[in-house]
């Protein structure tokens, strides 16, 4: 095997490896994130704002975590697109990506308000009630979850599952688990506080496959 090949072999299989590893960063911040939230923030978006006094410092930290899992998202879509390379279909590769991108965009927005929300509150908890701004600010995070963010996460597990049916990147049980997921995503009306789960938990999968793929070839070749 010449020097080239070998560096050629080495470039391939860092490729999904570091795609692997983006999506276990994302999923496990994620994860961290969503629980905490879930733990110390109520579901209902009409209540009073109890939590605020006691556990901001705790949302906070959880919100403070979604910046970098955007961004490890983000590094997760760019290197899997490339793993895909010449088999990319380019209709599914634009939603693939469009959802991507506009997931990371809704999470940005919603860690923004809650963040505002927090830093608006110690210095002037009572006008942040008074005002109505809390309410609004709440159901607006709400509904950027419930009804668009678990939407576009659903579009992109549609999109990479049928990605990896096409190209076999991934196990068609794998495949068929993404659709399913997505399923339950897009067409739940009724909210259920830990379906967020759903999405981070599938990449969490995903990446991990791809890792111990990656590196069984590894030693393989070794």
């Amino acid at each position: 095997m010449t020097e080239q090949e070998k560096t050629l072999i080495r470039a391939n299989l860092k490729t999904p490896r570091a795609a692997a590893f983006a999506g276990i960063v994302f999923s496990v911040l994620f994860i961290i994130s969503l629980v905490l939230l879930r733990i110390y923030v109520p579901a209902d978006p009409w209540e009073e704002g109890a939590w605020l006094h006691q556990q901001w410092r705790t949302v906070g930290f959880a919100l403070s975590l979604l910046p970098f899992a955007g961004i490890a998202f983000l590094w997760f879509i760019g290197v899997l697109r490339e793993r895909i390379g010449v088999h990319e279909d380019r209709f599914f590769a634009t939603v693939f990506l469009g959802s991507g991108l506009l997931f990371l965009a809704l999470l940005f927005v919603i860690s923004g308000l809650g963040g505002s929300l927090i830093m608006f509150y110690g210095p002037a908890s009572e006008k942040l009630k008074e005002s109505g701004t809390y309410q609004f600010v709440r159901v607006l995070i709400y509904h950027l979850t419930h009804v668009y963010m678990m939407r576009m996460e659903a579009v992109f597990m549609l999109c990479a599952s049928t990605i990896s049916i096409r190209t076999a990147i991934l196990p068609r049980w794998m495949a068929l688990l993404g659709y399913a997921s997505a399923l339950l995503l897009l067409l739940s009306f009724k909210y259920f506080p830990w379906i967020t789960l759903v999405f981070p938990l599938w990449i969490f999968l995903v990446s991990l496959h791809v890792l111990l793929v990656s590196l069984k070839s590894k030693l393989s070749d070794n």
